[in-house]
């Protein structure tokens, strides 16, 4: 794509109201981002021009002409996510607009000395088409016609990652200690790699396609196997100092509590993590109604903690946890409104739907929200992926 670094900043910027707010005018658009219409219609023409843009409806107006509105078009490019988890690997192919074209997992053993040799074959094998090593879940790209050119790889980690451009892991519940996850795929499949903590990683899915469309400032928080949670702040999610922000689930609740995988004493995670709700179960010998009760106030106690430190204008709570949510807010939904700061304590919650899927297109969403990035956080993979989709690298 011709044109200055300006120009590209720009068209970047077209790409990200777009993508965030969904489908505007030319006029809403020059309005939104402060441009000529002059301009906008130019850069616009441009970016139909290499397929990533469509017109679409027109929408009402309430004098003259009505107003041509344009949208992103999915079939741009697409992108791999893959969630490591301790025991699998799930990989989904996603569509520039989210619409996911297949799903796959196979087995996956993090200790192994080969353990990212099998990482790269398992992704290997589905970028390939030839399956081999991987389980189908579904694949519905066959009723697409020809797959749009694929942008990148994202993989989404249960650990801290400094830079999601270089992508070295510290990730305790795997055992990796600076593991070299994102060197390793792009010297072997020869393609744009980010890496990223999975539940930032969902969290770009959700600025994407979800709640972030309509608001720039809210919490994410995940429940399952661990407890986690990611902060977005004015649009864009916060990494911290070394890219451990958000770990929700080493909150401290009590020093005399049980021992959490990290090795400190009485982590939220210790008391509302899948493997502290079974110890519970097995050392009271109480029903799962009053269990899951106990956990979601302590959950509740420490989320509303949060809020009141960053102070977003929604909560989603997400994760394999949510599907004995009803049990989870006997406990958490009084306990989290008793200890919200006033002012704050109608707060939307929102729990969402879940599939074990997901978590692969959060990390999917890294590599399909980078041409939206203006502020570059993706590093040379971020400038590698935006080629690909402009057509200017093979």
């Amino acid at each position: 794509m011709a044109g200055t670094d300006r120009g590209d900043l720009t068209r970047t910027a077209i790409l990200a109201l777009l993508g965030t707010v969904g489908p505007l005018s030319r006029t809403e658009l020059a309005r939104e981002l402060d441009l000529s219409p002059a301009t906008v219609t130019q850069l616009t023409r441009e970016l139909m021009g290499y397929g990533m843009l469509e017109e679409l409806d027109l929408k009402p107006s309430r004098g003259g002409r009505p107003a041509q509105r344009l949208g992103l078009v999915g079939s741009a490019g697409r992108a791999l996510g893959v969630k490591v988890t301790a025991d699998h690997l799930v990989l989904v192919d996603v569509r520039l607009d989210g619409e996911v074209l297949g799903a796959w997992e196979c087995a996956f053993d993090p200790s192994s000395p080969e353990a990212l040799d099998r990482l790269a074959d398992a992704v290997e094998a589905v970028v390939s088409g030839s399956g081999r090593g991987v389980t189908a879940r579904t694949s519905a790209s066959a009723g697409h016609g020809q797959a749009p050119p694929l942008l990148g790889i994202g993989v989404g980690v249960p650990g801290s990652v400094e830079d999601q451009a270089v992508g070295t892991v510290n990730a305790p519940t795997l055992g990796w200690q600076a593991m070299p996850v994102g060197e390793r795929l792009r010297r072997r499949l020869k393609l744009p790699v980010l890496v990223e903590n999975d539940v930032n990683a969902l969290a770009a899915a959700e600025r994407l396609y979800g709640r972030g469309r309509t608001h720039r400032d809210f919490l994410v928080l995940t429940i399952g196997r661990g407890v986690g949670a990611a902060i977005v702040a004015d649009g864009r999610v916060y990494r911290g100092a070394r890219g451990g922000a958000g770990e929700f689930g080493h909150v401290p609740v009590d020093p005399a509590g049980p021992v959490c995988g990290c090795g400190a004493r009485g982590c939220l995670e210790a008391y509302v993590g899948s493997a502290g709700l079974l110890a519970a179960r097995a050392a009271s010998g109480k029903p799962d109604e009053q269990v899951f009760a106990e956990a979601g106030a302590v959950l509740g106690r420490a989320a509303a903690g949060l809020i009141n430190v960053v102070d977003p204008e929604v909560v989603v709570v997400l994760g394999e946890g949510t599907a004995d949510w009803p049990l989870w807010q006997v406990g958490f939904d009084p306990a989290v409104r008793a200890q919200l700061y006033p002012g704050r304590r109608d707060i939307s919650i929102e729990v969402e739907s879940w599939d074990d899927t997901s978590w692969a297109q959060g990390a999917a969403a890294l590599v399909l929200a980078t041409p939206f990035d203006a502020a570059g956080a993706a590093g040379e993979q971020g400038r590698l992926v935006r080629a690909r989709l402009i057509g200017t690298t093979p």
